[in-house]
């Protein structure tokens, strides 16, 4: 007789078993699948469901000065669509999130030139990149902030030296979106190169190699190897960019404080939401406001995952 058909007997027994809260080696693999998940599955529950089932019922309340809440049906989000700040801080956002987009194609440069072959010091390299992403956003921009300053900035000071005149980015409402935007990309472009170094590391040497040999150069290379085989990479650090674009607060809230003459020229939608519910009391309004953006992330993000089949090479 065949070992075939036993083997399969078997794993038809562990799997009626399984349905049937048996004792088979199926059935045990299952409960320890989801022991280990639990903890994760816990945690996911308490401090990320939950919250979010509490905002989107607080987004129809509007709360009292000394506490509780009432029932105001959709007040709320009426207010959200017709306060004109709401659309400014939308509109900063994307604009945060299309700066913040472009450390992507930084990074993968600079990754490509480090994997150069016989490059020595890469390790330095990677992490000079790196310590910016793991430095505290608040040391960040106060140093940022610094390097901004119009009166003694050495932004200004290495301007100067051509000629340019002395400016105040982050009190100028015009660049000021633009010199927030900036520190997020210097600040963000390490961890990304880290991501793409990694995937980098992952196509095999072989088909640089024989490119080499049909005379291929090191930019056609890149355009009909690396870019194709990274591109799973590139999505998925497109939509890690993406989210956390969206949700900038704490660098803008640390770079502008709230004196700065261009404070609700760079306001994003995070920072109002703050503005509502700390220093407003309109936890409510607040509340519709976060459970918006919510979706507006996940409608993007849905997007991005549909348009990745046209762009995306997994074999």
């Amino acid at each position: 007789m065949s070992v075939f058909p036993a083997t399969a007997a078997a794993k038809a027994a562990d799997r009626r078993a399984a349905r049937t809260g048996g004792t088979g080696p199926a059935s045990r693999n299952q409960r320890a699948a989801y022991l280990f998940i639990a903890p994760l599955g816990l945690g996911f529950a308490l401090f990320y469901f939950w919250p979010m089932i509490q905002t989107f019922y607080f987004s129809f309340t509007e709360f009292g000065p000394f506490g509780g809440h009432t029932w105001i049906g959709g007040d709320n989000y009426a207010r959200v669509v017709k306060d004109v700040t709401v659309w400014q801080a939308l509109g900063n956002t994307l604009v945060y999130c299309g700066i913040g987009l472009t450390a992507l194609p930084l990074a993968l440069v600079v990754a490509s030139l480090l994997n150069r072959r016989g490059l020595r010091a890469v390790p330095l390299y990677r992490a000079l990149y790196f310590v910016p992403f793991v430095t505290l956003p608040v040391a960040v921009g106060l140093v940022w902030n610094w390097l901004y300053n119009g009166d003694f900035g050495l932004l200004n000071e290495v301007l100067g030296w051509f000629g340019v005149d002395r400016h105040y980015w982050v009190s100028d409402p015009s660049t000021a979106v633009f010199a927030i935007g900036a520190v997020m990309v210097w600040s963000t472009t390490g961890y990304y190169l880290i991501i793409f170094m990694a995937g980098i590391k992952g196509i095999p040497r072989d088909y640089y190699e024989a490119a080499e040999l049909d005379g291929a150069g090191a930019v056609r290379r890149f355009f009909t190897i690396t870019l194709p085989l990274l591109s799973p990479t590139i999505f998925f650090a497109s939509v890690i960019c993406m989210i956390q674009s969206l949700q900038v607060f704490d660098l803008i809230y640390i770079m502008m404080g709230e004196k700065n003459p261009a404070v609700g020229d760079t306001q994003s939608v995070v920072g109002l939401f703050y503005k509502w519910a700390f220093t407003e009391n309109a936890q409510g309004a607040a509340a519709a406001l976060a459970f918006l953006l919510m979706l507006l992330i996940a409608a993007l993000t849905y997007l991005q995952f549909r348009l990745q089949r046209r762009w995306v090479h997994y074999g």
